[in-house]
């Protein structure tokens, strides 16, 4: 019988296609189940990135500190979302990024070993995870174009077309930083939206 632990991951492939009973077993042994405080790091820059992260409840934030000391918000992850630094995971190099619990969270992780054993395995799970997959790389590539070719104003509201159930959950900060501005900066476009409605 499998725990309760994997029944959000289970309900989320509901949404693509529900995995074999041979994959539920699979994943109710090697899923781990984490609780994160605030501000408390999964990932951090220097390290090899070993999993593959499923938010059950809470927000956690992808990003980067140049080399001014500058931090670079690359992407939020809040209920039923997946996220890992795949340059680090898929290359076994050191990652660049820092992925952090912005609220207190609830995670489940797969590790890399067993991610590339469901892959192996399970025929509906490697489905699964190649089309989330493939649209985490749409919506990368959409973010440097928006990043590219927009206006503050304009990338502000592809955030809040990207990441609607979050933005009144997240500070002014950590969205300046997802959009390349300053908070005050935020403060005025924000007003400007809501005049606009």
């Amino acid at each position: 019988m499998k725990s309760t632990k994997i029944q959000h991951l289970l309900n989320y492939f509901d949404n693509y296609w529900a995995v074999e009973e041979s994959t539920i077993k699979m994943l109710d042994d090697c899923v781990n189940e984490r609780k994160l405080k605030r501000k408390e790091n999964i990932l951090t820059e220097g390290e090899n990135c070993n999993h593959l992260t499923f938010v059950v409840s809470g927000i956690l934030k992808i990003y980067h500190i140049d080399k001014k000391g500058n931090q670079h918000n690359l992407q939020f992850a809040s209920e039923n979302n997946w996220l890992t630094d795949f340059s680090s995971l898929y290359n076994n190099v050191p990652s660049e990024l820092y992925i952090e619990a912005i609220k207190p969270s609830i995670i489940l992780q797969i590790k890399k070993e067993d991610l590339f054993n469901l892959y192996d395995n399970s025929p509906l799970f490697d489905r699964n995870m190649r089309i989330i997959t493939e649209n985490a790389f749409i919506e990368q590539q959409k973010r440097v174009l928006q990043h590219i070719g927009s206006t503050a104003y304009e990338r502000y509201l592809y955030f809040l077309e990207k990441y609607p159930s979050i933005s009144n959950r997240i500070s002014n900060v950590q969205i300046a930083s997802y959009i390349g501005v300053t908070p005050e900066f935020l403060s005025t476009i924000r007003k400007k939206t809501a005049i606009e409605g």
